[in-house]
């Protein structure tokens, strides 16, 4: 049976342990998933079961599912604060270890920002500082780290592809460092996806800013503000501001064969299920 384009799923919950997250997939018909491994508005490292990664492993291998983990909501490289920095770079690194056993694709982490005035360059020094070594370690056939650029609140460091490039340039462009993209976040930024022909020509900038095969992931959520909002606030697909077309131009595009498409959209189970069946529907 031949693979799919772009396999379409959701983020789901670990409530009754990774397996338990596998089966709230399976019932809202995902085939992708991303996941938590710990508290996402927290600290604490969890430390796993080996028996569920196991388990999760050989459910995600059985089924083909790819599968991804997404770091803490609390992680930002380029905060002033020095206790915050080492907390997110201790994150990042447990996420990227836990994500190794589970073997999932990918850890997602948001770019961050400088918080202070004045402190963009400092907080890409502490980027390069704490990420290029995270790079230099991981296994090339294991996970790697994906870069999620922000909705452009605050002084964000990384909010739309062009702000891509520096980012990477700080880590060296380094092959383990990929990249999710986030709907929501990018139109928040001001890309035009709202526009025939937005999401085409911010798939073609991407290319080029990236370059190739660095697009893992793609976020995909609608939007409850308008295109240069900077509000973060998601909406079930086709009903915001972005619409449909978006998404139809992003799976007919030569960046994203074999990208896996993962809804992060507000509702219960029927609602995301309905999602991912309108995603299934745009892909053709």
């Amino acid at each position: 049976m031949p693979a799919v384009r772009n396999p379409v799923g959701a983020h789901v919950r670990v409530v009754k342990g990774l397996t338990g997250a596998l089966a709230h997939l399976s019932r809202i018909g995902g085939a992708a998933a991303q996941v938590f491994v710990g508290n996402p508005r927290g600290w604490a490292l969890s430390p796993g079961d080996p028996t569920e990664d196991a388990a999760f492993r050989a459910a995600c291998e059985r089924d083909g599912i790819p599968a991804f983990v997404h770091a803490p909501y609390l992680v930002n490289v380029g905060s002033p604060t020095p206790e915050t920095y080492e907390l997110s770079v201790g994150s990042i690194a447990h996420n990227l270890r836990r994500a190794a056993a589970i073997g999932v694709r990918g850890v997602v982490v948001h770019t961050g920002s400088c918080v202070d005035d004045g402190g963009y360059e400092t907080a890409k020094g502490q980027v390069r500082k704490g990420l290029l070594p995270l790079l230099e370690d991981l296994d090339p056939d294991g996970p790697r780290l994906l870069l999620e650029p922000t909705a452009g609140q605050g002084r964000s460091l990384c909010a739309g592809v062009d702000d891509l490039g520096p980012y990477l340039d700080a880590l060296d462009r380094h092959p383990m460092a990929g990249i999710c993209l986030d709907t929501c976040h990018v139109f928040a930024a001001g890309a035009p996806l709202d526009q025939p022909g937005g999401a085409t020509a911010l798939l073609d900038r991407l290319v080029d800013v990236a370059g190739p095969d660095r697009l893992q992931l793609v976020h995909a959520n609608d939007s409850k503000d308008g295109r240069g909002s900077h509000h973060d606030r998601h909406e079930r697909i086709g009903l915001g501001q972005i619409g449909d077309g978006a998404f139809e131009e992003m799976f007919a595009h030569p960046a994203t064969p074999g990208v896996p498409f993962v809804v992060e959209t507000p509702g219960d189970e029927g609602a995301i299920a309905e999602d991912i069946a309108r995603l299934v529907r745009l892909r053709h």
